[in-house]
């Protein structure tokens, strides 16, 4: 440690120009020193020199940022460069003697398969006959209905999002509290009117007899039950949660080009997307028709290529990776334009924002996206393979330890995951480096992830949710007046509440997002020391604290 007089001073240890304090948290005595004799004054701290995060400054790195996790980088891109390569080769090698299988027939005299000269009117005529046909569909009632109410709700999405950010930004309060009814109205309104249609009905009533209605008339009930002890339970909590709903709203409204960045990276991933679609489609085109025998008789099949599967394989990876990569670019830009927004003094607005922060995504911080894209793809693969051996039934105690062994170790990987990114997107470190400085960071300031995360999602979710049950008791209605679709009118509105629900969660992943930047931000103030947003301090101030840790540093006194 350090002298006795820079113990006593006051806020020595805020001073992070000081390369002889370090900010991660240390142990104040070591077994080690046991043995030492006593020293009365020292100049210099006991320090692991090897330690590569003892120094590290935690707060926002605006400057030039060094590459990090560059091999993932080079992983990722191989995988693509590959995708890609195979690809082209799959669309210059196919057969296309593949869209005319059925013309082939089995010729004795060869032993091969050979075409029929008549194949190329058939295969015309098949095609024709599958154009009308969709032709046919795309125009009858449903389908025109269908087109039109989901090409309406897409456009509509964006001013109903923009609506629902500026509500929530000047009346989170009121929001939160005349939508909390609506969680219990909604169900039970839903549940009573599907019952007594379903009983008017003759159709209904022979398919779903009466016994079944009402058990699922009882289940649902018993569901909205347990809906309001939920909410019963929480009640004191929801006040707190209105006002980091606010702050989140308020900072996300002081940085409103995300609403141009975002949805252009996701346009971009659908870009990214189609040539990898073209390819998987060609690729199955890659192969030749063979003659098999079976009883006696010969027939012509299709017999693929042995690199086929392998390169569907390659390419389905390349696509979940590219996906998970990018919703953590996401996270990444949102994070990164959060934070210089926070870390900037009141007296100035931030320059360069989502520019800087979608250079250091695509450049210096590349590797640690591609790193944490991959853990979550990988999370997701096996936690899919341990769901479908559960439906399976699969029986045996060692099965289910070893379900259970899996799941802890993947809740792990989620909980290490937690904060990484949006740590990384404020100092640029290497993912191991910000997720052990993360863990410290909060361990130490005695700060819990669960009651941010918890309480503000579900709300946001079930407000997304009031709006789209809404949305669809209009459209069902307009779609009743106008038209004759019958009870095709529900499943009309159905998927159009989806599609708007959809939107909705979009934007309430974004709003967490900005949630979980401020609460890092907050907690990085509050450990150096500093207030950069007195109103955020004031309201993440009240935060329950995390009583499974106890820091070794002395409580520090904020300086305005």
């Amino acid at each position: 440690m350090g002298s006795t007089e820079e113990l006593n001073k006051p806020n020595s240890y805020l001073d992070s120009s000081s390369p002889s304090e370090p900010l991660l948290s240390k142990p104040l005595f070591s077994p080690s020193l046991a043995l030492l004799p006593p020293i009365e004054e020292t100049t210099e701290p006991l320090q692991d020199e090897s330690d590569p995060t003892l120094y590290l400054p935690i707060s926002y790195n605006s400057g030039p940022r060094p590459f990090k996790d560059i091999p993932f980088l080079i992983l990722f891109a191989l995988c693509v460069l590959c995708t890609f390569a195979f690809g082209i080769f799959s669309v210059s090698q196919r057969n296309p003697d593949y869209t005319n299988l059925s013309s082939f027939t089995y010729e004795f005299n060869s032993t091969s398969c050979v075409k029929d000269s008549l194949s190329s009117s058939s295969v015309w005529f098949l095609e024709t006959h599958v154009y009308y046909y969709l032709l046919s569909l795309s125009s009858s009632g449903f389908g025109k209905a269908l087109i039109w109410n989901l090409v309406v709700t897409f456009i509509l999405s964006s001013p109903i999002c923009f609506l629902f950010f500026l509500l929530l930004k000047h009346y989170t309060k009121q929001i939160v509290y005349i939508s909390l009814p609506f969680f219990i109205v909604l169900p039970i309104f839903f549940n009573v009117y599907w019952f007594v249609a379903c009983t008017v009905s003759s159709t209904c009533i022979d398919a779903f007899p009466l016994v079944y209605r009402i058990l699922v008339l009882v289940f649902v009930f018993l569901v909205i039950g347990v809906i309001m002890w939920i909410l019963v339970a929480n009640w004191h909590r929801i006040e707190l949660t209105v006002m980091i709903i606010g702050v989140a709203s308020d900072a996300l409204s002081k940085n409103l080009a995300l609403f141009v960045a975002l949805p252009l990276l996701t346009f971009g991933l659908v870009l990214y997307y189609a040539p990898i679609v073209v390819f998987l489609v060609f690729a199955r085109l890659n192969g030749k028709i063979v003659p098999k025998e079976s009883s006696g008789e010969y027939t012509c099949v299709w017999k693929q290529d042995s690199w086929v599967p392998a390169y569907y394989a390659l390419a389905i990876l390349a696509m979940l990776w590219s996906l998970t990569a990018m919703v953590e670019t996401q996270v990444y830009v949102i994070s990164g334009t959060i934070a210089e927004w926070y870390f900037t003094k009141e007296d100035s607005s931030p320059k360069r924002g989502i520019r800087s922060s979608l250079r250091n995504a695509f450049g210096p911080s590349s590797g640690t996206i591609c790193l944490s894209g991959l853990l979550i793809c990988a999370v997701r693969l096996v936690r899919a393979a341990v769901d479908s051996t559960r439906e399976e039934d699969v029986p045996g105690m060692v099965n289910f330890i070893l379900r259970c062994c899996v799941n802890a170790l993947l809740s792990a990987v989620d909980f290490l995951n937690k904060f990484t990114i949006n740590f990384t997107a404020i100092t640029g470190e290497a993912y191991c480096i910000s997720a052990r400085m993360t863990y410290e960071l909060l361990k130490r300031n005695l700060l819990s992830a669960v009651f941010v995360e918890t309480v503000s999602s579900r709300l946001l979710t079930g407000i997304a949710f009031v709006l789209s049950a809404i949305y669809a008791i209009v459209v069902c209605a307009i779609l009743k007046g106008v038209s004759n679709l019958g009870v095709d009118s529900y499943f009309v509105s159905v998927l159009a509440s989806l599609l708007l629900m959809v939107v909705l969660c979009y934007f309430v992943h974004v709003l967490d997002n900005v949630r979980d930047t401020i609460y890092v931000c907050y907690a990085i103030d509050k450990d150096r020391g500093e207030v950069y947003k007195q109103e955020i301090h004031r309201v993440y101030a009240h935060l329950p604290t995390s009583r499974n840790h106890r820091s070794p540093i002395v409580p520090k006194t904020p300086v305005v």
